[in-house]
C-alpha cells in the first residue's frame, strides 16, 4: 500500500466510565513530573485512604521501558499529592531483563511488594504470594483475563501490536514508495536500504526482552497464528521446537539478523535504539508504540512511520491479546484493612479517566478498561489502533505471556533468547539448536512441575 501521513485525528479509545472514577472534585491540571504530560490534581479536601491516618504502601514493576517507567512514577507522585496522607515506595527494579528473578528474591528477603506488576501470574498466585483483585476492580476492566476462574491483574494496557518504524527520510533516501504486502517485499526494502548505504536495523540485544519481539515475530507468524495452543501441545509432547515450522521461523530470525541487523545489536540497549534511529545510523526498529514517545523526545522534527511486517502469504499477524498480567495485591498486604485500602484507591486513581488518558498518552497504548475517552490518535498510533480493530489481522500473545494449559515454564523465556543470540553470534544449525531447545524445555517442564 503506498505511504501516505495522516494527521491527528480524534476517536474513541475505551476508558474507565466517569460514574467510577474516586469521590470529590478534580481540580485544575498540574504539570505530571517526568511524564511529559498533564496529571490531573483532585481536592486534597476530600476524604482519604483510611479517613486521613498515616499509612504507606510499596510498588514494584519493571522499570526496562523509561516511557513506561516515567508514566508510572507521574501517577505515583500525582496520587500521593492527592492523598498526602500515603506514602509510597517505589521499589521498582533496575533491569527488566531479569524481573522474575528481581521478585524471587525479592520475595526470599521478605520485600515482596505490597503492589506489584505481576507477569508470572500463575506461578506467584499457585504460591499465595497475590489475592484475587477485589470486585470493585474487577468491575473497572473489559473481560479481564482469569487465572483459575479468578481475576487477579488490573492490567496496566491491552498488549499492542509491534511492527516496524521507519525513518521516512531513509525509505525516500533508498527510492521506497511503497510498504511491503509480503515478507518477501520486505526483504527486497532491507536489501535498498543496504544499497543506500544505511543499516536497515537496530537491534537492542543488550537488553534480553528486546529479543522477544523479533523471535515472536516469527513465532507468530509460523506458529501461534495456525496454532493458539501450540505450547499446550508442546507441553504435552505432542510438539517439538525442531519441528518444520518452529525450524522456519527460527531461520527467518537467524537469516534476518545475519544479513540486516546492525553488527552491533549485542551491545546496544533497549534504551540506544530512539536515538541510533533519529541519528540515522539505521533505518528502522521494531517495536512497539511504546516507543513512539521515545522517538520524538529524542529528535521533535523526525518524521517517522509504523507498520506490522506481513507474512510471506501476505497477512498480519501481531501481538494483540489480554493476558493475565497488571497490577496485583500482595496476600500479606491484604491481610492489612488500612494498607489495602491505600492500595485500592491507587489502583482506581490510577485508572481514574483524566489520569488514565495521560498514562495511556505517555507510552501511547492500547487502554484496558471498559469506557470511552476521545483522545488525539497520532498518524502511527492511529496505525496500531487500526491493526487492533481491523478482524482479518490475526491476534496472538508472545511465548510467556500465554496461561493455563499454554503456560510455559517461567524461566525459558530468557534462556530461549540467550540460545537464540548463540545461534546467530556462532551461525548455529538451527536443527540443532532447536533440538538444545526441546532438551532444556524439557527438564524445566519437569523441574517446574516438582
Amino acid at each position: 500500500m503506498p505511504i501516505q501521513s495522516r494527521g491527528s485525528v480524534k476517536l474513541p479509545v475505551l476508558l474507565l466510565a466517569a460514574a467510577l472514577i474516586l469521590s470529590g472534585c478534580w481540580g485544575k491540571a498540574e504539570p505530571g513530573g517526568g511524564s511529559g504530560g498533564q496529571i490531573a490534581q483532585r481536592d486534597n479536601s476530600t476524604v482519604t485512604a483510611g479517613g486521613g491516618k498515616p499509612v504507606s504502601f510499596t510498588i514494584g514493576y519493571a522499570s526496562g521501558d523509561p516511557a513506561t517507567k516515567q508514566a508510572i512514577e507521574a501517577a505515583i507522585s500525582a496520587y500521593m499529592q492527592a492523598y498526602p496522607n500515603v506514602q509510597v515506595q517505589d521499589v521498582s527494579e533496575t533491569s527488566s531483563s531479569a524481573y522474575l528473578d528481581w521478585l524471587k528474591v525479592k520475595d526470599a528477603v521478605g520485600e515482596f511488594p505490597d503492589l506489584v506488576e505481576m507477569r508470572d501470574t500463575e506461578a506467584f498466585a499457585g504460591t499465595e504470594k497475590i489475592v484475587p483483585l477485589p470486585e470493585e476492580l474487577v468491575a473497572l476492566f473489559d473481560h479481564p483475563p482469569q487465572v483459575n476462574g479468578q481475576v487477579w491483574n488490573a492490567p496496566l494496557f491491552v498488549s499492542a501490536p509491534q511492527g516496524i518504524i521507519y525513518s521516512k527520510k531513509a525509505y525516500a533516501d533508498a527510492g521506497i514508495t511503497a510498504l511491503p504486502s509480503t515478507y518477501d517485499e520486505f526483504l527486497q526494502i532491507q536489501s535498498r536500504l543496504k544499497a543506500s548505504g544505511i543499516t536497515p536495523l537496530v537491534v537492542g540485544g543488550k537488553d534480553i526482552f528486546h529479543m522477544g519481539f523479533w523471535v515472536n515475530k516469527f513465532l507468530i507468524d509460523d506458529v501461534y497464528a495456525k496454532d493458539p495452543d501450540w505450547n499446550a501441545k508442546r507441553n504435552a509432547g505432542k510438539v517439538h521446537f525442531a519441528d518444520d515450522n518452529v525450524v522456519q521461523a527460527m531461520t527467518d530470525f537467524k537469516n534476518l539478523f545475519m544479513n540486516d541487523v546492525d553488527e552491533g545489536w549485542l551491545s546496544t540497549g533497549d534504551n540506544q535504539t530512539a536515538s541510533i534511529l533519529v541519528s540515522g545510523k539505521a533505518a528502522q526498529l521494531f517495536s512497539g508504540s511504546w516507543m513512539f514517545s521515545q522517538i520524538k523526545e529524542a529528535d521533535p522534527g523526525f518524521e517517522f512511520g509504523f507498520y506490522a511486517v506481513p507474512d510471506r502469504l501476505g497477512k498480519r499477524n501481531v501481538v494483540g491479546l489480554q493476558s493475565p498480567s497488571g497490577w496485583s495485591l500482595s496476600a500479606q498486604a491484604a491481610g492489612d484493612p488500612l494498607k489495602k485500602q491505600a492500595i485500592v484507591d491507587f489502583v482506581r486513581f490510577f485508572f481514574s479517566p483524566e489520569q488514565y488518558a495521560v498514562f495511556l498518552s505517555s507510552i501511547d497504548s492500547v487502554p484496558s478498561t471498559k469506557q470511552e475517552l476521545t483522545r488525539e490518535a497520532g498518524e502511527q498510533m492511529q496505525v496500531v489502533l487500526d491493526l487492533m480493530a481491523d478482524p482479518k489481522v490475526t491476534k496472538s500473545l508472545m511465548i510467556n505471556n500465554w496461561w493455563g494449559d499454554n503456560l510455559i515454564p517461567p524461566q525459558f523465556r530468557n534462556w530461549f533468547y540467550k540460545l537464540l543470540q548463540e545461534m546467530v553470534v556462532k551461525d548455529g544449525d538451527v536443527l540443532e539448536y532447536m533440538k538444545r531447545a526441546d532438551t532444556e524445555y524439557d527438564r524445566q517442564v519437569k523441574e517446574y512441575r516438582q
